[in-house]
């Protein structure tokens, strides 16, 4: 495996070589205007990007449950503990592990690949103007000149990858209900239900002009009974090392709202029971400035993708969440090219995690997969994100989120709606009062 990274990192140096420099030229030429690569990979496993799916692609019904574009396909093969030295080469360590750890029952059905991701025009355009005039501040913990869209088509440092993670278009705004579940090694679950809103600052008025603010974020807990009505409200820097992220929470035993200075690093995030870290939600976020990251190159992955079918609200979350892992006969997984971020914690610097490695998919710039490694170099932890392409809003987003520790043999699963009857609502405006401290109290109850 190191031997393959090093080769895709020799590789991949020379295109990046040649992407260096303001020159916006290649995209929409010999690249996406989303900065990924146009071309079909050498034997056509994984097609040239042909625009990404329309937004008349599918139907959404009331409930939000998208319809699947392709749900007449079948697997082209099956990966299995018994083949799994055919297709290592398209794996990641944490997913090698998951094989080795449940021989019996893991397994990854490869169906064709579909490059559907896009992004509205506007965006698009947005991120082409990037190119000539964002740049990362503070030693890559914040962001120069930038508003909206991809801040970095062209990268050439990991952290360059890992922002355009971290700011990828959403629709500006959201809200959704869903619920998480935390699966014990005897396959004991419990579930929370919460409700969550997040405006990115273009979509929020009274803002001040140049505000350090990338998004602005609450989230409130409707179920179970015992922890209902606890509420978590989060103003997001660009730059959290010059104003780390300020976070507040209710408690409605308490009757009063208080900062929340955990809500960060690698501090347990809120309902996992320490499954997963603050950091960690959502593939990454939060500060960078306690590693050191390095972009090794491209990878051609079997990565989660167009996961339709598990995302479905026809199914019931015991369909989905299983005993040691979710239910394989649900998740879809495709061979895509991923640029691999490497993150190597900082002498001194004080973290659970000591090495990690993300997985980003060169079209959505949405982390697929991640490995984290603990303070022995052992393999820790493994995560994916399963997404869809919500073709009528024109961006990629998460069906299910999960972590798996490999040591424990538990996991956690989130981002799950299937059985929600209220659909996610995208684009909507906000004012910095919907998201103050006294506002939260109002409306967690």
């Amino acid at each position: 495996m190191r031997l393959q990274l090093c080769v895709l990192a020799l590789a991949c140096s020379v295109g990046l070589a040649q992407a260096k420099g303001n020159d916006p030229g290649p995209l929409g030429k010999t690249l996406t205007p989303m900065g990924s690569e146009i071309a079909a990979n050498a034997d056509g496993s994984i097609p040239a990007w042909s625009g990404g799916l329309a937004s008349n692609a599918g139907t959404v019904d009331s409930k939000g449950s998208y319809s699947d574009p392709y749900a007449a396909e079948k697997p082209l093969f099956t990966v299995t503990a018994q083949n799994l030295a055919q297709y290592q080469k398209f794996l990641s360590p944490g997913q090698i592990a998951l094989f080795k750890r449940y021989p019996d029952s893991y397994k990854m059905n490869i169906y064709p690949t579909h490059r559907s991701a896009n992004l509205p025009k506007d965006v698009l355009e947005q991120s082409r103007g990037n190119v000539a005039k964002t740049s990362m501040a503070d030693g890559g913990n914040g962001l120069h000149d930038y508003a909206r869209g991809i801040p970095f088509p062209l990268p050439t440092e990991g952290l360059e990858v890992m922002w355009n993670h971290m700011t990828r278009y959403r629709g500006g705004s959201y809200e959704r209900i869903s619920s998480s579940a935390l699966v014990r090694e005897n396959g004991a679950t419990s579930y929370v239900r919460n409700q969550s809103l997040i405006n990115f600052a273009d979509t929020v008025s009274g803002l001040e002009p140049g505000a350090n603010t990338l998004f602005l974020f609450k989230s409130r807990v409707l179920e179970p009974a015992r922890l209902s009505g606890e509420a978590v409200l989060v103003h997001e820097p660009i730059d959290q090392v010059a104003e780390p992220r300020s976070a507040w929470q209710y408690l409605p035993g308490q009757r009063r709202v208080r900062r929340a200075p955990m809500i960060a690093y690698d501090n347990s995030a809120r309902y996992s029971n320490g499954l997963i870290t603050a950091d960690n939600i959502d593939g990454y976020n939060g500060a960078p400035d306690r590693f050191d990251w390095k972009l090794i190159g491209k990878q051609e992955l079997f990565i989660p993708y167009n996961s339709y079918k598990i995302g479905s609200h026809a199914l019931k979350y015991d369909e989905v969440i299983k005993p040691n892992h979710i239910n394989q006969d649900l998740a879809r997984y495709e061979k895509h090219r991923v640029w691999v971020v490497e993150a190597t914690l900082k002498p001194n610097a004080r973290h659970i995690y000591a090495k990690r490695r993300f997985y980003v998919d060169e079209d959505s710039w949405q982390i697929a997969q991640s490995d984290q490694y603990d303070s022995r170099g052992e393999l820790w932890r493994s995560g994916e994100l399963h997404a869809i392409q919500q073709y009528d809003h024109g961006f990629t987003y998460n069906v299910l989120e999960t972590s798996y520790d490999l040591i424990a043999g538990r996991y956690y699963a989130g981002g799950l709606a299937n059985e929600e009857t209220q659909p996610m609502r995208v684009g909507f405006a906000a004012k910095t009062d919907d998201y103050t401290p006294s506002d939260l109290r109002r409306w967690a109850k």
